[in-house]
């Protein structure tokens, strides 16, 4: 069965940095182009990146470009969204998913606060 299982969230100050972590299983990674979402508290869900199959193509939301960065092990079946320069704002579950939006993992949650 398909599973999608989030790591690596946790409380950040802000101007920190931290890389969260999807194990993907049960389905061909290679073949799907992945996602990160996330939900602020109170909020809808938004996209925050996504990654081609095979990393060589990413977009960003405008609110995270230039500090996230999505990245993709084929060999390992993860995704990793490093994520440096952290604000308040950017407090929420993170989620990934894969195309087609059919399957979520569980989210981690990122808080950043002082």
């Amino acid at each position: 069965q398909v599973q999608l299982v989030e790591s690596g969230g946790g409380l950040v100050q802000p101007g920190g940095s931290l890389r969260l972590s999807c194990a993907a299983s049960g389905f061909t990674f290679s073949s799907y182009v992945m996602y990160w979402y996330r939900q602020p508290p109170g909020k809808e869900r938004e996209l925050v990146a996504s990654i081609s199959t095979t990393g060589g193509t990413t977009n960003y939301a405008d609110s995270v470009k230039g500090r996230f960065t999505i990245s993709r092990d084929n060999a390992k079946n993860t995704v990793h969204l490093q994520m440096n320069s952290l604000k308040p704002e950017d407090t929420a579950v993170y989620y990934c998913t894969r195309f087609g939006g059919d399957y979520w993992g569980q989210g981690t949650q990122v808080s950043v606060s002082s």
